[in-house]
């Protein structure tokens, strides 16, 4: 069991004062097993005249801001302190019938399966499906922790990592051409093993570096300091397991879960718009800060 202390700080400056619609916070996790919420803080400045909590479709926690007064900054701070209990490499207890691929889920899964095992993007010339299929070999049974492992690994190693500041997700085929960011390799990820029949989902929250608790990069380590994405993949028996294709990490060590979503477009961390000239935004400034408790 580690704790972990984070800090998430997202800031808009305008050119002058604006007003505020409704602003949709994902940056709650939800208490399980494997993550016990300690204390957690919503500082939002101006102070909204109200919040409101629900779940969305998929039970994430879900903050509703709305807001009366106008103003040139609008600053969101979410403070977090959990219990954070993660494998690194575990040894899967994968039913047997599901223990090489290809496998089929019970008829019980596929119905509740269903919509994240939908490939989500054309592919009518096969390019990710081929990239996908490339990892087994027609006629053979392949061990299925493996296969996963060796799909992250290849990710890692093969398609170059780099920030982008735009929104959004770059489609599979795009991420093949050029690499991308974490966001990017979970998605291309995600979508290959639903070419392959598993049931996928893309995961949205926090990496843990723990160089950056001594002031340096942790050697391999990409996309701290920021939100980060990857993907759970559901084994029979395993239930859902989480793989990090940006670091070729598996078992969920490092990786602190906020929201889990069938597609990257229902995982922003807050969604929201302002009320006054289109020229009157400047900036938006993101800081993220994870810190292990202890030794």
């Amino acid at each position: 069991m580690t704790i972990y202390s984070i800090r998430h700080v997202t800031t808009y400056r305008y050119r002058q004062p604006v007003g505020f619609a409704r602003h949709r916070m994902m940056l709650r996790p939800r208490d399980s097993h494997d993550l016990r919420l300690l204390g957690t803080r919503l500082i939002i400045d101006p102070e909204p005249t109200r919040i409101d909590w629900n779940h969305d479709t998929f039970a994430n926690s879900i903050a509703v801001a709305s807001f009366d007064e106008r103003a040139d900054v609008l600053r969101i701070e979410s403070r977090l302190r959990l219990e954070h209990y993660g494998y690194s490499d575990p040894d899967l207890h994968i039913y047997p019938h599901a223990e090489t691929w290809p496998f089929n889920y019970s008829e019980d899964e596929r119905i509740d399966l269903a919509p994240v095992m939908a490939v989500r993007y054309p592919d009518p010339a096969g390019v990710v499906k081929n990239w996908a299929l490339g990892f087994v070999r027609e006629g053979d049974s392949i061990d299925t922790q493996n296969l996963l492992v060796r799909m992250a690994e290849d990710i890692r190693a093969k398609f170059p990592y780099y920030e982008r500041v735009e929104t959004g997700t770059q489609e599979p085929a795009e991420t093949l051409r050029k690499g991308g960011t974490c966001r990017d390799f979970a998605n291309l990820m995600m979508e290959g093993l639903r070419a392959l029949g598993f049931a996928a989902r893309f995961v949205s929250g926090y990496l843990y570096d723990p160089g950056l608790d001594n002031g340096t990069d942790a050697v391999g380590i990409q996309g701290a300091g920021a939100t980060h994405a990857w993907v759970q993949v559901y084994l029979p028996g395993a239930g859902w397991i989480e793989f990090d294709p940006t670091n070729a990490l598996y078992g969920g060590a490092n990786l602190i879960r906020v929201a889990v979503v069938r597609h990257p477009g229902q995982a922003i961390p807050i969604d929201g718009r302002y009320i006054g000239a289109p020229d009157d935004f400047l900036s938006m400034d993101v800081e993220v800060s994870v810190e292990r408790e202890g030794d």
